[in-house]
């Protein structure tokens, strides 16, 4: 880890990328998209295009030229740079990042509450908080960027692409970090519902602690031996004859925490592509949501003392079929 950014290494080359969010040079959005930033490190490229290409191997030639031709590529001071400029020591570029043919998701976001500090708006199941994959403007993010012309839009937690429900923005860099506090020290109250698998032989309420560590396929997580990391406390709400409704109240904040813990009971989540085995649908397949909804947010708030609570107003399937 380096000041500002993370280091890694490409092919055998050391590399930065970061970004910087509050950056008074930082160049504006477009399209809700905020410019992504990066230290190219003094190597063997003529050009800063040699070097870009080399840095991002996943993306063709003719892709940054035409990054360059369009102005998507700047220098420091936001001025657009040109593919030929020679690369010099290190070098730090900002790029917007571009998905072509970028997937629309036909769902629309609402808004529960706004006002001078924090945004807390409501997710629909497939759209995605940040950049990801194919989806860079057609994010929760990027909407909201658009809808209020703000690019300092942060959020403060994250939810899957695939969960409903209720997702906090911070708008004021300034405060920002009174509010990320109250999730790195578990002061704020965060409930889900969920439809899963009866679990006839537990008595609830529960609490699941276990060790959730990265797993294979590279985007699956999994439980294993060891020290706890993470923290669930589980209710039922309704029962079904072959589903059951379950209320699920994270501690902690492990990528994947619900559906791992959940699955690791013997009660994957209704419509679960890849929890316990994985069997992904095809892209624009809307069919099966899963049945997983950030339904409330309950905290101090740190600003006003104020108790504040917001509450989503989905709702998951009915529990009836098999």
């Amino acid at each position: 880890m380096t000041k500002g950014g993370v280091s890694f290494t490409l092919g055998g080359i050391p590399w930065i990328k970061f970004s910087m969010p509050n950056s008074p040079t930082r160049p504006p959005a477009i399209n809700g998209v905020n410019a992504s930033t990066v230290l190219l490190l003094a190597g063997p490229w003529p050009t800063l295009l040699d070097a870009l290409c080399a840095r991002f191997p996943y993306l063709t030639r003719m892709r940054w030229e035409d990054r360059f031709a369009r102005g998507r590529v700047l220098d420091t001071t936001g001025n657009g740079l040109a593919s030929d400029t020679p690369h010099v020591g290190e070098m730090i570029v900002h790029y917007y990042r571009e998905v072509f043919d970028e997937p629309a998701i036909p769902f629309e976001e609402t808004i529960v509450h706004a006002d001078a500090e924090i945004v807390i708006a409501e997710k629909p199941h497939f759209l995605p908080v940040t950049p990801a994959g194919r989806h860079v403007e057609e994010t929760l993010l990027a909407r909201l960027i658009r809808r209020y012309d703000e690019p300092n839009l942060a959020p403060m937690h994250r939810i899957d692409a695939g969960t409903a429900g209720l997702v906090m923005f911070s708008r004021n860099p300034a405060t920002r970090a009174s509010y990320q506090a109250l999730f790195r020290e578990h002061r704020i109250v965060k409930t889900y519902e969920a439809v899963a698998r009866p679990l006839h032989q537990q008595s609830f309420p529960l609490i699941r602690h276990s060790r959730i560590v990265p797993g294979e396929p590279f985007y699956r997580m999994r439980e294993t031996g060891g020290e706890p990391n993470a923290e669930t406390r589980i209710d039922v709400m309704e029962r079904g004859e072959h589903w059951w409704r379950y209320r699920l109240m994270p501690v902690t904040g492990r990528q994947h925490q619900l559906r791992v813990q959940m699955a690791g009971l013997g009660a994957p989540l209704r419509n679960d592509e890849i929890y316990p085995v994985v069997d992904r649908r095809e892209a624009g397949d809307y069919a099966r949501p899963l049945q997983l909804l950030a339904k409330l947010l309950e905290f101090v708030d740190p600003l006003t003392s104020e108790r504040r609570r917001f509450t989503s107003s989905r709702s998951l399937i009915a529990l009836e079929g098999g």
